[in-house]
């Protein structure tokens, strides 16, 4: 291949490719789940351009390229909000994951002030939760999203910065 994957802000240009990768992402957790109708899959490309324009956005770009994407924001208690992690299926197991997640936690820190970071992922997803622990999150709780799927809801302080390697 012979290019690097680079992560970056995400533009107004990206939407689109955004849109597409995320589709392509969320078809394994809905198998998993046995359910098509996750937040990923039916979210409008009207609604990813408004988070692209509003929220912190960062994409995994391999050349032109978008093969992996985060998003986040801060609410009004300090708390950094971070979802929709995804990374092309063929480059999945390569750490872009992890860069992705480390991109959103210093942009959401240093940007927009944020003391801690929740985010929440399917009771099922074991390589989301496994990625999760390895970055120092803790289970906080769990919840049915409004499709129905068992979520456990996961937080660190900002200020733990601790990634373990994986056994």
């Amino acid at each position: 291949m012979g290019m690097s994957v680079i992560i970056s802000a995400a533009t107004a240009q990206d939407v689109e490719q955004i849109f597409r990768l995320q589709y392509l992402c969320f078809q394994r957790e809905a198998e998993l789940y046995d359910n098509y109708r996750i937040d990923p899959l039916v979210q409008s490309l009207d609604a990813v351009r408004a988070e692209v324009a509003d929220d912190l956005v960062f994409v995994a770009r391999l050349g032109e390229e978008v093969v992996g994407s985060v998003r986040g924001f801060t609410e009004p208690d300090g708390t950094g909000l971070i979802g929709k992690l995804c990374v092309h299926p063929r480059l999945q197991g390569h750490g872009l994951g992890t860069r992705l997640l480390r991109a959103a936690e210093r942009a959401l820190a240093g940007d927009r002030a944020a003391t801690r970071f929740r985010l929440h992922t399917g009771h099922r997803s074991d390589s989301a939760l496994r990625l999760y622990r390895r970055a120092g999150y803790s289970r906080v709780g769990a919840l049915t999203g409004a499709d129905g799927v068992q979520m456990i809801m996961l937080e660190k302080d900002a200020g733990t910065q601790e990634y373990v390697a994986s056994a």
